[in-house]
């Protein structure tokens, strides 16, 4: 037996031997940027049957080994950095980033720009996400495969022209016929130049108004507006409301075809006038003064990128020109059915493996991702309290474990003295 105990309190040396391993890391990185710290089970090992006449089974265990190491995905501490790069996920889900062997995955979000403009991590990876952007929206387009990001700051921003207009109005109800009323809204051509379109209202009936959308006759050539100097991008066109003062006529929104040129060659750019958020028409007809509450377009100058900022669904939004902003990609998140089966690589990230499943790639806040914070870290989440309690369990279990191999040595010393 005293033979036996020799090897059980080896395998107590080997276990919490592992345990304290496992305790330093923690401990050791207790300043790592998105850090998770592990925790470790034991189990016993197999048991020896020794017999007897009890009816019970009689056994001796042979030791102990270490069952599980597995990381704690607990939230770290978010801490503000005011580094626009630096980004921090508020519950589950990883960031993309890929490198020669791959992609990996990093709760990390210390990134930065490389020379070339790409989005990186402190060891090169390139960080993905969605880059293609939608002329008629402006908006990312989150779909496909994630790619490298890059926004380099500094950079010439290409101009983008005015493809839709949305304004908020209401037309005096209690207007005379042969009343006007305007909307001045600031579009862009193809090569980035501003122009202001007038939207000219007249009322022509009770609850019917005729709309005319002009540009001035020195800016671009086309058919005669009703107003002496200007040209007409689009046809004259009726608009009727109910008698509740909403719209119903037309129902849907409006296309505006351009002029026929711009005088400064650039390109004719069509608009469609969006009239209807979903169902409800942006133009009303109520008993109030006429006025226009709120204009929007989604064209813009060429500008340079001197800023950028990511938002909660980790959509980067550039700041280019005089307070411009702009979408210009959108971070890559993805989650596991299993994270704590991924594989550690070392600088912050891991790898896929068959027990963590496969990656569910995707944007913040959708799916079961968290959501992003800009200008942010997260922070390692060991817990000191934690591991200095279980620093000093382990530090026991090792000595109680030596001295078991202690006593088993004094024994054998004793049965071989027995000879004498």
């Amino acid at each position: 037996m005293a033979v036996g105990s020799f090897s059980a309190g080896l395998s107590g040396l080997n276990a919490n031997s592992v345990y304290l391993s496992v305790i330093g890391n923690n401990l050791a990185n207790i300043n790592t940027v998105g850090f998770k710290s592990s925790s470790v089970t034991f189990q016993d090992l197999v048991s020896q049957t020794v017999g007897g006449s009890s009816g019970n089974p009689m056994q001796v265990g042979l030791g102990v080994t270490t069952g599980a190491i597995s990381p704690v995905f607990s939230q770290g501490a978010i801490e503000n950095t005011r580094e626009a790069t630096n980004v921090a996920i508020q519950g589950n889900g990883f960031f993309v980033v890929r490198g020669a062997s791959g992609n990996s995955y990093t709760r990390a979000g210390n990134f930065t720009f490389n020379s070339d403009g790409k989005l990186v991590t402190p060891d090169g990876q390139f960080v993905q996400g969605y880059t293609t952007i939608d002329p008629a929206t402006g908006q990312v387009i989150t779909t496909g495969q994630p790619s490298d990001i890059s926004v380099p700051p500094g950079i010439l921003r290409a101009p983008v022209a005015t493809t839709q207009i949305r304004t908020q109005t209401n037309l005096d109800s209690t207007a005379a016929v042969g009343a006007t009323f305007t909307t001045a809204v600031q579009i862009y051509d193809s090569i980035g130049t501003p122009h202001i379109a007038t939207i000219l209202y007249t009322k022509t009936a009770a609850n019917t108004w005729s709309y005319e959308v002009t540009v001035p006759s020195t800016e671009a050539t086309g058919t005669a507006g009703t107003t002496a100097g200007t040209v007409r991008i689009g046809a004259i066109g009726t608009l009727t409301f109910g008698g509740n003062g909403t719209m119903t006529a037309p129902t849907a929104d409006v296309s505006l075809s351009g002029p026929t040129t711009w005088s400064n060659g650039a390109t004719a750019n069509a608009i469609t006038w969006d009239i209807f958020e979903g169902t409800t028409a942006s133009i009303s007809q109520f008993a109030s003064t006429s006025a226009t509450s709120s204009i929007s377009q989604n064209g813009s100058a060429p500008g340079m990128i001197d800023n950028i900022s990511i938002s909660a669904d980790g959509t980067i939004v550039a700041t280019f020109g005089a307070g411009q902003t702009v979408p210009v990609a959108q971070l890559a998140l993805t989650s596991f059915n299993n994270p704590r089966g991924l594989v550690k690589l070392g600088s912050s990230r891991y790898g896929e493996s068959q027990a963590a499943g496969i990656p569910n790639v995707g944007v913040a806040g959708s799916g079961g991702r968290g959501t992003l914070i800009g200008s942010a870290l997260e922070g390692s989440n060991v817990d000191i309290a934690q591991e200095f309690t279980s620093m000093i369990l382990a530090q026991r279990g090792y000595q109680a474990n030596s001295k078991t191999i202690t006593v088993s040595d004094e024994l054998l010393l004793d049965t071989l003295n027995l000879k004498r």
